[in-house]
C-alpha cells in the first residue's frame, strides 16, 4: 500500500522532479546555502580548468575519438521491422487498455509505460546508450503505411518551432490535466496526439515532419547526440558521451528555444511537485483560476530560461570583442545545453524508473492482467546524493562541450576563453537552481 501511494504520488505530477520520493527529498545534510554554493562552484570551477586546455589538436582528438562495430544489413533490417511493430503495438494496447483498462493508475498499462517506460526509461536508453526512437516510433510507422508522399513541402523557416511549441504544449498539458492519474485522460491526450503528428506527417511528409515538427522525434534525437552510440551506414559507431554534440552545425533559433524548453520543463514540473511550489500555486489559485497560474508561471518561467540565454550571449560577443553577432554565437553555443537537459532528466527521473521496474515488467509482460498488489522498489538512502551527482555531471560535461565549440569558433584562443565565461555563468544559475528544487520536500 505504502509502494503504490509513492507511486500515486510520483506519477501524478507525471514530470521530472518526481523521481525522488519524499524520503529522499526530505531534506539536505548540509546548510542548503552551502549546498547549492558548492554545487554552482563546482561547475564555475569546471569551466575556469577547462580553458587551461588551449591546444586545438588535443581537443579535436578527443572528441574524433571512435569504434565502429559492423552489423549485418539483415540483422539490422529485421530488427527495424520488429522494432516498429512493436512501437504500433504498444500504441494501439496505451490507447484501448487507457479507456477500458482500470482506472487506478498504479496498476493502468497506459500510465506504467508512458511514464515509467517512455517518459522515463526510454528516453533515458537514449542518451546514456543511443537514441530508440527512429525504429520505435508508431507514428512514423503509420504515416509511411499511408500511400503518400506529402501534400506539400516543410517550409524551411519553420525550422523546429512547430515542435518547441508541441513540446511545451505537451508539458503543460501533463502538468495542468490529470492525466497521469486518470489512465482515460492520457488516452484522450495520446489519442490527440496521434492524430495531430499523423496529419503532420501525412502533410509534410514523413522524413521533413520527424525531424522538424514531431515533437517526440525532435527530443529524442537531441538527447541522442549525448549518447555514445549512434546508427552510421558503417554499423554501430562508439564515441564519448557528448562528442556528437561538439560537431553539430545548422543550429538556429528554433533550435535554441527546443534545448531550453527541455531544461525548463524538467524545471518547471520539479517546482510544482515540491511543497514551496505547490503552495505557492494554492495561494495564487484562490484569487484566479488554478490553469491560470500555472500557465502564467510555466511562461514567464520559460520566457526567463530564454531570455537569460541570449543575455549570455550578447555578453559573450562583448567579452570576445568580435565581429560575429551575438545570435551566432547563441545558436553556436547552443548545443551544450543539451548535455545539461540529459543530466536534469537523469536526476529527476531515474528512481521513478528503478523503483517501477517491477511494474513496467508486468504491464510489459501481461497487459490484460494488471496486477492486484504491483510491486514497487523502495529508493535507497543514498538516492539524494546521486541525484546531486547526475546534475552536475551533465552540467560539466555542458562546459566541456562549450569550451571545445568556443574553440571551433573563435582563432583566437583569448577569444574562445572570454566567450564562454558568460555561458558558463548562465550554467551555474541552472545548476543553482536544479540543487535548490532536488533540497525541496516533494508535496504530498
Amino acid at each position: 500500500m505504502v509502494g503504490a501511494l509513492c507511486v500515486v504520488e510520483v506519477v501524478a505530477a507525471s514530470n521530472a522532479a518526481v523521481g525522488l520520493n519524499s524520503g529522499a527529498r526530505e531534506s539536505v545534510s548540509v546548510p542548503r546555502w552551502l549546498y547549492l554554493l558548492t554545487g554552482g562552484a563546482v561547475v564555475g570551477a569546471s569551466g575556469l580548468l577547462a580553458s587551461v586546455v588551449t591546444d586545438r589538436t588535443f581537443i579535436r582528438a578527443i572528441h574524433a575519438w571512435n569504434r565502429v562495430v559492423p552489423t549485418h544489413e539483415s540483422l539490422q533490417a529485421w530488427a527495424i521491422r520488429l522494432g516498429r511493430v512493436v512501437g504500433v503495438v504498444l500504441l494501439a494496447l496505451v490507447i484501448f487498455l487507457g479507456f477500458t483498462g482500470p482506472q487506478i493508475p498504479t496498476v493502468s498499462f497506459a500510465v506504467v509505460v508512458v511514464f515509467a517506460g517512455v517518459r522515463a526509461g526510454l528516453t533515458m536508453v537514449a542518451y546514456l546508450v543511443g537514441n530508440p526512437w527512429p525504429v520505435l516510433n508508431p507514428w512514423r510507422t503509420l504515416v509511411e503505411w499511408v500511400p503518400v508522399d506529402r501534400l506539400r513541402a516543410y517550409p524551411e523557416r519553420w525550422g523546429v518551432w512547430p515542435a518547441t511549441a508541441g513540446l511545451l504544449a505537451a508539458v503543460f498539458v501533463e502538468t495542468a490535466a490529470p492525466v497521469a492519474t486518470v489512465p482515460q485522460a492520457l488516452a484522450v491526450a495520446v489519442a490527440g496526439y496521434t492524430v495531430y503528428t499523423l496529419s503532420g506527417g501525412i502533410v509534410f511528409g514523413a522524413k521533413d515532419w520527424f525531424r522538424y515538427g514531431d515533437p517526440l522525434a525532435v527530443a529524442f534525437r537531441s538527447y541522442g547526440r549525448v549518447a555514445p552510440l549512434r546508427r552510421t551506414n558503417d554499423g554501430l559507431a562508439l564515441a564519448l558521451p557528448g562528442s556528437a554534440l561538439a560537431a553539430v552545425e545548422g543550429v538556429d533559433t528554433a533550435d535554441v528555444a527546443f534545448a531550453v524548453a527541455l531544461i525548463w520543463e524538467l524545471t518547471f514540473s520539479g517546482f510544482v511537485t515540491t511543497r514551496p511550489g505547490t503552495a505557492f500555486v494554492d495561494a495564487l489559485a484562490g484569487v484566479v483560476p488554478r490553469v491560470l497560474v500555472l500557465f502564467g508561471l510555466f511562461v514567464s518561467g520559460y520566457a526567463l530560461f530564454v531570455g537569460a540565454y541570449w543575455f549570455a550571449a550578447r555578453r559573450s560577443q562583448r567579452a570576445a570583442e568580435t565581429y560575429r553577432s551575438a545570435r551566432e554565437i547563441g545558436t553556436w553555443m547552443a548545443p551544450p545545453l543539451l548535455a545539461i537537459a540529459a543530466g536534469y532528466h537523469l536526476a529527476h527521473y531515474f528512481w521513478l524508473f528503478v523503483s517501477n521496474v517491477p511494474m513496467l515488467v508486468e504491464a510489459l509482460t501481461s497487459p490484460f492482467s494488471p496486477p492486484a498488489n504491483p510491486l514497487v522498489l523502495a529508493v535507497p538512502g543514498f538516492a539524494n546524493g546521486l541525484t546531486v551527482a547526475f546534475v552536475l555531471v551533465g552540467h560539466l560535461l555542458a562546459v566541456w562541450i562549450a569550451h571545445t565549440r568556443a574553440y571551433a569558433l573563435f582563432p583566437s584562443r583569448l577569444q574562445a576563453i572570454r566567450s564562454q565565461y558568460p555561458f558558463v555563468a548562465v550554467m551555474i544559475g541552472y545548476t543553482v537552481v536544479s540543487l535548490w528544487l532536488i533540497s525541496l520536500p516533494t508535496a504530498t
